[in-house]
């Protein structure tokens, strides 16, 4: 609906809803402001291996990093559905009085001062109307399952928009008539919580604050049926989630070579540090032609205790974490 829409962002009923959607804004950033100047080469292999290599590192081109992007992003999205029970959908109102909600709510009533004059003409200007109308069809279509076709055929008729234009030409189309249907219809689409709303433009007789509060109702109905596949997909997700994020992982990888840099360094300097321990516990005449064994479980909580000390303003932290 012209001028209507909402923002939507990924949240939760929480206060700390803005938490998973900090991630979206940081790669969001990152695509708009790094990728788009440099592009990303894998230089891994070169500098572990020897320097009289000739092989050029391999370019990572723009598509390939937004590719690698959006599945990080993907896969973010999935365990915070599979993981957070509190996890859902919601519209991101403005700051009540900032710029930009002074601006929206200036032209959304311009939007509809102009619809309401229409009407109020004579003879009465239908067009506007009749273009909100084609609108909320499709929206109440989009809410029905695959299997609802008499549904969808009586839609399709009631709110064929070449007959309403037809009748508007001749001074015949009921207005609030097709509203009254489209608010019936509503009702039974909505889920239960949104019963005081459609109650509510039952009772409204201006018929622009009417369409205005349907087109209102029908966002909330839009979050709600989001939320309620996100709830439905819960459970399949938590099955098959250690599959799913490690094929995105994978993906990542092969698209970003690069991209676990500071994980690599990381791991290797713990390597070398329990090596180098190793080595000088090794008692004078022993064998020590072949390097001790580390297992991954050592280094690995060796590597974790080198984040107690981790030089935060000189060295990044490991991607992973």
């Amino acid at each position: 609906m012209p001028f209507n829409g909402e923002k939507q962002c990924v949240g939760e009923d929480q206060p700390s809803d803005s938490d998973s959607s900090r991630f979206s804004e940081s790669m969001a950033s990152l695509s708009d402001s790094e990728c788009s100047r440099k592009s990303f080469t894998s230089d891994s292999s070169s500098k572990s291996s020897s320097p009289a290599s000739t092989s050029p590192p391999r370019v990572v081109t723009f598509d390939e990093v937004m590719a690698a992007a959006r599945n990080l992003s993907n896969m973010t999205l999935a365990h915070e559905i599979a993981v957070n029970e509190n996890f859902q959908l919601k519209q991101d109102a403005l700051p009540e009085n900032s710029l930009a909600s002074r601006v929206k709510h200036i032209v959304h009533q311009a939007f509809w001062d102009v619809l309401q004059s229409e009407l109020n003409a004579e003879p009465p200007e239908y067009e506007h109307a009749i273009k909100l109308f084609e609108e909320i069809r499709e929206i109440l279509l989009s809410f029905l399952t695959p299997g609802g076709n008499r549904l969808r055929n009586q839609i399709c008729e009631v709110l064929d928009t070449d007959l309403i234009r037809q009748q508007a030409e001749h001074s015949a189309v009921d207005i609030q008539g097709l509203a009254n249907y489209v608010i019936s219809i509503m009702g039974k689409l909505c889920a239960p919580v949104r019963d005081d709303d459609i109650r509510e433009l039952k009772a409204t007789n201006d018929i622009v604050e009417v369409l205005r509060q349907i087109f209102h109702v029908l966002d909330l109905m839009k979050m709600d049926m989001v939320n309620f596949t996100i709830r439905s997909l819960r459970p399949h997700l938590q099955r098959q989630l250690v599959d799913y994020e490690r094929t995105k992982f994978q993906e990542i990888l092969e698209e970003t070579p690069s991209a676990l840099d500071q994980t690599t360094g990381w791991i290797k300097e713990s390597v070398n540090e329990l090596l180098s321990l190793s080595e000088t516990a090794l008692t004078p005449g022993a064998e020590n032609s072949s390097k001790p064994s580390l297992s991954p479980t050592l280094v690995l909580n060796n590597s974790y205790l080198k984040l107690l000390q981790w030089d935060y303003q000189k060295k990044e932290l490991p991607e992973d974490l």
